[in-house]
């Protein structure tokens, strides 16, 4: 199947991504528009202690309306390489340092619309080294022991996509 980009203009520039709507000539030949949004890549960490702990961030997140229960996650800034962003990332949001950071996959977060790229870490070796917050940003830091953290998701009491893909390409890699 080949569709072909007829056209491309730009909806809105943000500050972390661009919209666009793109029109395409489909295989039977109809023509069909999609709205994208672009976005440079981000990372998802998964922080566990010398104890089996795992942390999470409580935040707000406005889309949804509600405080969620996260692992530490954040954007790209511009090229960054995404083991760097996730040293930086865990640093800002948790107060930590990783010793280790550990590549356990990637996917796409919704790849229906964006084209936002993520890659997960594990981190470990951890000691408490903060970076300052993003300005707009308010969390509360929580740990779980890993089992119980896995069985908080499969409950439904985490339900953010980019944590629960996360933890799932982390469960080889973690003493369960």
């Amino acid at each position: 199947m080949t569709f072909e980009l007829l056209r491309s203009e730009t909806l809105l520039q943000g500050r972390v991504f661009r919209i666009r709507r793109d029109t395409l000539k489909t295989p039977d030949g109809r023509e069909t528009k999609f709205e994208i949004i672009e976005h440079g890549g981000s990372v998802v960490i998964i922080p566990v202690d010398e104890h089996g702990d795992m942390y999470f961030v409580r935040q707000y997140r406005h889309a949804a309306g509600i405080d969620l229960l996260e692992l530490p996650a954040g954007t790209r800034d511009g090229d960054e390489p995404y083991e760097e962003c996730a040293a930086r990332e865990i640093r800002e949001e948790t107060g930590l340092q990783a010793g280790k950071l550990q590549k356990v996959g990637e996917f796409f977060l919704a790849p229906g619309y964006s084209s936002e790229f993520m890659e997960v870490y594990l981190a470990t070796d951890l000691k408490h080294n903060p970076l300052e917050a993003d300005d707009d940003e308010f969390l509360s830091v929580e740990k779980y022991p890993v089992r119980q953290a896995i069985e908080m998701a499969e409950r439904g009491e985490m339900p953010d996509a980019k944590s629960l893909a996360a933890l799932l390409m982390a469960k080889p890699y973690l003493n369960l």
